[in-house]
């Protein structure tokens, strides 16, 4: 008994040593804790009703906070000042399609891209929404809004195709830049795995623009001799627990550690993660770490890097990489001009044009889907209140009841323009598309029929997403 003893307490400071890997991102611990019958998940159902697959990987631009398309993207000139806002139409490559004055990178790049005018749903809630933008399901669950992470939410479509589309490459398959997103007291739901077990959650990368930037699984600086002991240990547990129920534990563990060694030992891992090996010319053009004091958003001095690191990973084979706007930063309830004007417009524009032009240069926009969306718009007037954090003179609301959505590269129809709103940018006056229907549109891209049934926890089929997919916006 004391031999045995002894035995269980040295494999749990060996479990403790392989735990420290957690200290380098990876949360592996977190991993184990998750249900046996989630992590088992029937593979794809329908596997024989997939579509083609156009696009080889995803980077999913989320707008966070809700952009004001009216003053952005779907501007009405001829509306009344309280409506129009003060802004100024411009021309951009696609004929008869204007943008505002102030994404002039966005106008040169737009003939490049298709434009939906007309998404629309019907929560004001950031959390709720931005829970229908990435998981295609509608944020309701016994009769209550889903506003937080839950073993019992849809998985967002990261994880879905990390399940379903592994690359098969010691890189993760579904990454999320900068840091998880947090609102109201709760980290907004749709980022993380949901009922299919936290296997499938991103990868969470930390700040690309910081000057150190490392993620710390893959640059912890640890000797191969100390890193292959510690995952010798691992490999001796199986030994030690000789019950049934240890061994099914200790195989789980397995796999997760076995994709962990990948990462920190792969020189094709690293690698995607090292901007500092890009040319400086190139890192300034996607936008540098710029903070612009006093306005919503701070500048977003995190989203040129993010941009520039999202290309690299696709390029190195991740399947879809989501890019977080940032701490609610489109929310304009107040003061809305000024932060447009010169905290969130000008790097914006600058990061997302010079990701489309990069991504073209190389050939990557060919088998690249790239898509820009939020949970919602802003309301049509200025001043007009919808939510509880209602709007100043220069402020607009939530709006969920129209909004726009962008989607370009792979299997998308460039140079187009799907869906038209009213006179108000207020509803969708033509093609209405819902976030499902757009979540559908993604899944089929990638080659995933989005009716797939997966199981849950207790047996139950869930498809993917509550929408078909836009037929007017495939190629």
């Amino acid at each position: 008994m004391s031999r045995l003893l002894q035995s269980r307490r040295g494999a749990l400071r060996g479990l403790c040593e392989i735990g420290s890997l957690s200290a380098m991102g990876l949360s592996l611990p977190q991993l184990v804790q998750a249900d046996e019958a989630a992590r088992r998940q029937p593979a794809n159902t329908n596997a024989a009703a997939n579509p083609p697959a156009r696009a080889k990987s995803c980077i999913l631009f989320f707008m966070e906070g809700g952009p004001s398309h009216i003053d952005l993207w779907d501007q009405k000139p001829g509306a009344p000042s309280n409506i129009r806002g003060p802004y100024q139409p411009i021309a951009t490559s696609l004929p008869g399609m204007q943008v505002c004055e102030h994404l002039p990178g966005w106008a040169r790049v737009m003939d490049r891209m298709c434009v939906i005018r007309s998404v629309t749903h019907r929560f004001v809630d950031h959390n709720a929404s931005s829970y229908y933008a990435l998981t295609g399901q509608i944020p309701l669950r016994d009769g209550q809004l889903i506003r937080g992470p839950s073993p019992q939410n849809a998985p967002p479509v990261g994880s879905v195709v990390a399940k379903l589309k592994p690359s098969g490459k010691p890189l993760p398959d579904y990454v999320h830049i900068p840091k998880r997103m947090f609102n109201c007291g709760n980290f907004i739901p749709g980022v993380l795995a949901g009922y299919l077990g936290d296997e499938y959650d991103p990868f969470i990368t930390g700040d690309p623009s910081v000057d150190d930037f490392r993620v710390p699984s893959l640059q912890q600086q640890l000797s191969d001799v100390r890193f292959d002991r510690r995952r010798d240990l691992q490999t001796r547990i199986g030994d030690i627990f000789d019950d049934a129920h240890a061994n099914r534990q200790i195989t789980r563990l397995d796999a997760f550690y076995e994709k962990a060694y990948s990462l920190l030992t792969s020189p094709e891992a690293a690698n995607a993660f090292r901007l500092d090996s890009e040319p400086h010319k190139l890192r300034e053009r996607y936008g540098g770490r710029k903070v612009v004091s006093g306005h919503r958003g701070n500048g977003l001095p995190h989203l040129g890097q993010s941009f520039l690191l999202a290309r690299r990973l696709v390029e190195a084979g991740v399947r879809l990489a989501t890019i977080w706007a940032g701490g609610q930063a489109f929310d304009g309830h107040r003061d809305l001009y000024p932060a447009l004007t010169n905290g969130l417009c000008p790097p914006t524009d600058r990061g997302f044009s010079a990701l489309i032009e990069d991504l073209d240069e190389r050939g990557l926009l060919d088998e690249t889907l790239v898509v820009a969306v939020a949970e919602f718009g802003r309301t049509p007037k200025l001043g007009q209140v919808t939510s509880s954090a209602g709007a100043n003179a220069e402020g607009r609301d939530h709006w969920p009841h129209c909004y726009t959505a962008f989607l370009a590269g792979a299997g998308v129809k460039a140079g187009t323009v799907y869906g038209a709103s009213d006179g108000f940018a207020a509803y969708p006056k033509e093609n209405p598309v819902s976030p499902g229907d757009l979540a559908a549109t993604i899944y089929s891209l990638l080659g995933v029929d989005p009716k797939t049934r997966i199981r849950d926890a207790f047996n139950r089929p869930h498809s993917l997403a509550e929408g078909q997919p836009i037929e007017g916006v495939m190629a």
